[in-house]
């Protein structure tokens, strides 16, 4: 009896420290919420993003705000206090110099809009509730209109010179205009009389012609400069320097080369897996007839949803069973399925998940061929093997915990944090014996073979080496995709809005918590219930900020990014 006294009263000692450590007071947090604040409310003051006004003024914020942190007294916060000051000081450091670069492409492409600074000036007014002149305006959105005309034909006939990158900017900036010239014409439209019988007609005539030099703008205006090489695709590769800034900020202390080089070694590894998964199904060496023969296992039409319901409580009951991480009731009980249209398919052939899990499958509009790519690219293995990444203990898990435990973090969102999680997932699930049958294997090695793939067509892509048409041939000859579905993969990873880093999260981002795990619960120091949980309630940041925090790392002030978590790269 006594035994188990001590027993129970270190188990709620241990579990008050974790509530404690989870919901830790941070002298930092009302600064992160502030700092969001006061820059959403700038951006809603100043409509006109691509002004002189706007640049200067928020320049003097992030100045502002740098001060700000500047004066707090650094050396006396904790741990979890000099996280949130790092993390908030690279977030005003990023946003400060995402504006200069916008304010140096300002400076170089505003002559595409000469016509402006009436714009500018009506806006100017309305902000302050100024009452303007109805004949003066009049006058004022005559000559505008003419000064708009005059520049669509000096474009259209070549005097006016603008490349398709150039054309781009002015087209985006010619219907901000178009947007904030409307709102502030109803500003004044039918509450000043004056006004509004001196401008009823010169008004649409501003309109008119904006949205006409806007429409002869797009017929020149190109996101990048890239080619397109007969797949359709044409993304914005960014480049070494950017790739390392972009790295920097991350805090992912590796070059892109180095990068390169950690995900040749992960796929040696699932090469190796993935041959004896091969012979232990029969196929010998030639894993991929192993992997053709995975990819007919699916279920009939209409039965995937019960297959992903099936499969989401198989995981959730073997992470509970092998006392991995705790699910809270509500969390089981909260998630819900949606199936992804046609349109979507093209850009996510495979699930999404988050608050729900969504569905890849046919539709009765499809194709026969890309009902029968559907099919095979979500069969019952792979399937098993990315539901839970998905839900528990994967994204929805992670939703549903940071909504709850500091979620002023949520700022500090990174892919190498979200998608790391899930991936890293896959890895522990693995090393647990998740897979059941050599099948299960594949359809597992099938996944993080992709990940794999996508660092090194990432970084290839970005570093100018690859074509979006060479990124395809590489997932389907390389990792098994069918075609229609890794034309939609390098389609999302190049124009379906995600950053030139989002791909390359997913295996770093779970190397670095593998990493983590090895040094905190392989070596004793933690069990798995408390490195998960605990990690969950620290919310979302680079993977090295968690490891401060869990491993109790007072950082300096000027903390630059040094862990080497997949060991040292040549």
């Amino acid at each position: 009896m006594r035994k188990l006294f001590f027993s129970l009263l270190a188990l709620t000692l241990s579990l008050q420290v974790s509530f404690a450590q989870s919901n830790e007071a941070s002298l930092l947090s009302p600064y992160i919420n502030q700092y969001q604040s006061d820059e959403t409310m700038l951006n809603r003051k100043y409509s006109l993003k691509r002004s002189e006004e706007y640049f200067q003024r928020m320049d003097r914020f992030y100045a502002s705000w740098l001060a700000k942190l500047k004066a707090l007294p650094f050396a006396k916060l904790n741990v979890n206090e000099r996280v949130d000051y790092t993390l908030l000081k690279r977030d005003i450091n990023v946003d400060a110099a995402a504006s200069k670069a916008a304010y140096a492409e300002f400076k170089t492409s505003n002559f595409t809009v000469p016509f402006a600074k009436t714009i500018i000036d009506f806006e100017q007014k309305r902000r302050i509730g100024t009452q303007q002149d109805g004949q003066t305006t009049a006058s004022n959105f005559k000559q505008l209109t003419t000064a708009i005309e005059n520049t669509t034909k000096s474009f259209r006939n070549g005097q006016l010179v603008i490349t398709p990158m150039q054309a781009n900017w002015a087209q985006q900036t010619v219907n901000q205009y178009v947007t904030v010239f409307t709102e502030a014409y109803k500003f004044y439209d039918g509450y000043d009389p004056q006004f509004t019988k001196a401008t009823k007609e010169s008004y649409p005539e501003v309109l008119k012609a904006l949205k006409e030099y806007a429409s002869e703008l797009g017929k020149t205006a190109k996101l990048s400069n890239a080619k397109d090489d007969g797949s359709g695709i044409l993304g914005n590769p960014i480049g070494r320097a950017a790739l390392l800034s972009g790295l920097k900020d991350e805090m992912i202390a590796y070059t892109p080369e180095q990068i390169e080089a950690i995900a040749l070694r992960e796929f040696a590894w699932c090469d190796a897996e993935m041959l004896k998964a091969s012979n232990q199904m029969g196929f010998g060496n030639d894993w991929k007839k192993a992997l053709e023969k995975v990819k007919t296992d699916y279920p009939a039409l209409g039965k995937q949803p019960e297959l992903v319901y099936e499969l989401a409580n198989e995981a959730i009951n073997f992470i509970e069973q092998n006392k991995l991480i705790t699910v809270p009731a509500l969390a089981k009980e909260g998630w819900r399925m949606r199936m992804l249209s046609p349109q979507e398919q093209l850009f996510a052939p495979f699930f999404l998940g988050g608050e729900s899990v969504l569905i890849a499958y046919p539709t009765e509009d499809m194709t026969e061929d890309a009902k029968m790519m559907t099919l095979r690219g979500n069969n019952r293995h792979f399937s098993r093997a990315v539901v839970f990444h998905e839900l528990i203990p994967g994204h929805n898990l992670q939703y549903f915990m940071q909504s709850r435990y500091k979620p002023y973090r949520r700022t500090f969102s990174t892919p190498f944090w979200t998608e790391g999680w899930s991936l890293y997932w896959e890895m522990l699930l693995w090393d647990k014996d998740f897979a059941k049958t050599p099948e299960d294997k594949i359809g597992m090695l099938f996944w993080r073979m992709h990940r794999c793939a996508r660092i090194i067509f990432s970084m290839n892509y970005h570093l100018g080496k690859w074509t979006p048409k060479q990124c395809i041939d590489f997932l389907v000859e390389r990792v098994g995709f069918e075609r229609a579905n890794a034309e939609a993969e390098v389609r999302r990873s190049f124009t379906g809005g995600y950053g030139p880093l989002y791909q390359i999260g997913y295996m770093l981002g779970g190397l670095e918590f593998r990493a983590l795990h090895k040094e905190l619960v392989t070596s004793g120091k933690m069990s798995n219930i408390q490195f998960h949980d605990r990690i969950l309630k620290e919310n979302n940041m680079p993977v090295e900020m968690v490891r401060a925090i869990l491993t109790n790392q007072l950082l300096p002030e000027n903390f630059s990014t040094q862990w080497k978590f997949a060991g040292n790269i040549p």
